[in-house]
């Protein structure tokens, strides 16, 4: 049978993207669709323009530092406004980097959501189109939980459209996005109330990380509520009230409420029951090989919840289309995958966490940590820590795991991650010699 199309896309984010420009770098004739803004949720509405507002939020820290280094004090003024624009602005102009480089790449740009007709052809608005392969890689989106009045909230979506800023904000959630708007928000000015369930925030991360960056924003200015759960929302003429019950019940206003309780794969309206693919739960169900129940139908990215990061999601489409394109078959590890939470104070990671080595090989596991107070605010009056850790297997000597709470957090983790892949010992890193005066240097100064 003739095919449209060798290859098609269904999502122009980065599984999409990456995927889509490897298989026609190998003569495939490839085509992506695309609803929205080119580039996906890291982007339009992710990782790029929050990290644009994560810097926009440090300068405040860093006037007020800058008196113990001589500079006169200052009143510095912010416009929300501005900003919002600014950050606008740079992801609209990296979106049409990304459809240039799609047709430089030879791939075609269709605008509008695809559905499935059946297992080799999809619909876009009016237009049915076939292909020998197709590629899902439509993402997540933000969920809400089902609280009265919940519609009142916004999700991380909506925060980077938000007209004006809220002079008090509620944060529902404790996962790293909760963290890292909580950040963001309170060094822009906005008074910040954390609602969190547990008592520490970032589940699944090692203790130290959880512990360490909660500790830092309370001391910045962070309100956390611990065990504590929204029951209502409900609009008074004072702005949102929020109905809050467990350790901290009673009542809380504020001008705006960000629900970050979690993000799920994005499978509306693509009629994957047309096609007979199955999903596990509420993702696409697939092999190590990203292809689905049906063998010609493939998925990556944050719609198979497996690893939902961003270079997990463009790693993940390159190999799919080396393995199905380009002849050389592969698939991706998603173990010690670094990751960073991009808060204040900042934390990286990569490899086990503490309590995980511990379950797998009991006391068989030697840590290493260092907290101290860093350099750069030795002239400071700021009261900022910094921890490294690391976790070892007492057997082998093999560095499992790698945390690190502080400044530059994020650039130090990438450097670590390679060492911790390559199957690094503890005496590997205590034979390296220290980069002083770093940060970093800590980690092979640890004994």
């Amino acid at each position: 049978m003739t095919y449209d199309y060798d290859l098609f896309a269904i999502g122009a984010g980065s599984g999409g993207l990456a995927a889509a420009k490897r298989a026609a770098s190998y003569g495939a004739k490839v085509a992506i669709a695309e609803g929205d803004l080119v580039g996906g949720t890291c982007v339009i509405r992710g990782c790029v323009p929050k990290k644009l507002m994560v810097y926009a939020s440090a300068f405040s820290g860093l006037y007020q530092n800058a008196t113990g280094y001589g500079w006169s004090e200052v009143q510095p003024s912010f416009d929300w406004t501005r900003l919002v624009g600014a950050v606008d602005q740079e992801v609209r102009r990296l979106s049409e980097l990304h459809v240039g480089w799609l047709e430089k790449a030879g791939v075609g740009l269709i605008r509008g959501s695809a559905r499935f007709v059946d297992a080799h052809t999809v619909e876009v608005g009016e237009r049915k189109i076939t292909a020998d392969k197709i590629l899902i890689a439509v993402g997540g989106e933000a969920f809400k939980p089902d609280i009265p009045g919940i519609e009142h909230a916004i999700t991380s979506r909506e925060m980077f459209w938000l007209k004006e800023q809220p002079k008090r904000m509620a944060i529902i959630g404790s996962g790293y996005i909760s963290v890292e708007f909580a950040g963001i928000m309170n060094g822009l000015g906005t008074n910040v109330t954390q609602i969190i369930r547990r008592d520490l925030i970032l589940n699944g991360f090692d203790e130290d990380i959880r512990t360490g960056v909660q500790e830092g924003m309370a001391k910045h200015g962070v309100q956390f509520l611990t065990e504590t759960t929204v029951a209502k929302i409900e609009k008074v003429p004072e702005g949102l009230q929020l109905a809050l019950s467990g350790k901290n019940a009673g009542t809380l206003t504020a001008d705006a409420v960000l629900c970050a309780t979690g993000r799920k794969p994005y499978l509306k309206g693509l009629g994957l029951e047309n096609a007979g693919v199955e999903v596990a739960g509420e993702a696409i169900a697939v092999k190590p090989d990203s292809s689905t129940s049906q063998p010609h139908i493939y998925a990556v990215g944050d719609c198979t919840n497996r690893l939902n990061l961003t270079p997990v999601a463009i790693a993940e489409g390159r190999a799919f289309a080396d393995t199905v394109f380009g002849h050389t078959p592969r698939h991706i590890s998603h173990k010690n995958v670094p990751s960073a939470v991009f808060s204040q104070p900042e934390a990286g990671t990569v490899g086990m966490t503490e309590a995980k080595a511990r379950e797998l090989l009991g006391d068989g596991v030697k840590i290493y940590r260092a907290r101290f107070r860093p350099m750069f605010y030795s002239l400071t009056d700021a009261d900022e820590k910094t921890t490294v850790k690391l976790v070892v297997d007492k057997t082998t000597d093999r560095v499992l795991g790698a945390h690190i709470v502080g400044k530059d957090a994020a650039e130090i983790i990438q450097g670590i991650a390679i060492a911790v892949n390559m199957g690094a010992t503890k005496k590997d890193f205590d034979a390296t010699v220290a980069l002083h005066p770093t940060v970093a240097e800590e980690f092979v100064t640890l004994r």
